[in-house]
């Protein structure tokens, strides 16, 4: 079985869409300082002023296979902590559970990636939960490497 993939913008239709992988994005983060429900609302509050669309050079690109949505990447620039200089980011990838395995995540990337080049952008930076193992190995096999960790302690 081969199933048709394509990559497309996003259209406003396509916000209950994004929405509706919020809860898978914020479960990874296992952060104990942080309660489940506040995790949910940082998510869905990230991807609410995302679809808002005034944020500067930014794209949200939507993976459909045969016709329906199954994941979406979110592309938008920022200023490199160290060099300063203007890179693209990915702050947001996710695909639907019964989609994952199939190089969705993969393909979602490069189209990302190739974005950030038409922009003019040397690099492309992005930020995963650090207890999101399974997302970490997925990046590093792209070939992303780690630039700087940050680091909490909670003070309770």
């Amino acid at each position: 079985m081969h199933d048709s993939i394509a990559i497309r913008k996003a259209t406003d239709l396509d916000g209950p869409f994004i929405l509706e992988l919020s809860p898978q994005l914020a479960e990874v983060a296992r952060l104990s300082w942080h309660t489940d429900t506040m995790v949910q609302k940082f998510q869905d509050d990230y991807i609410i002023k995302m679809l808002d669309k005034d944020d500067g050079p930014q794209s949200t690109l939507i993976a459909e296979v045969d016709g329906s949505a199954v994941g979406f990447v979110h592309t938008r620039e920022i200023n490199d902590s160290i060099s300063e200089e203007v890179c693209g980011t990915v702050p947001l990838l996710a695909v639907a559970p019964n989609a994952q395995g199939r190089g969705i995540g993969r393909l979602l990337m490069a189209a990302a990636e190739e974005w950030s080049r038409e922009q003019g952008h040397r690099l492309l930076h992005l930020e995963v939960f650090a207890n999101n193992d399974k997302a970490q190995a997925f990046y590093q096999k792209l070939g992303f490497q780690p630039e700087t960790l940050v680091m909490i302690k909670p003070l309770q």
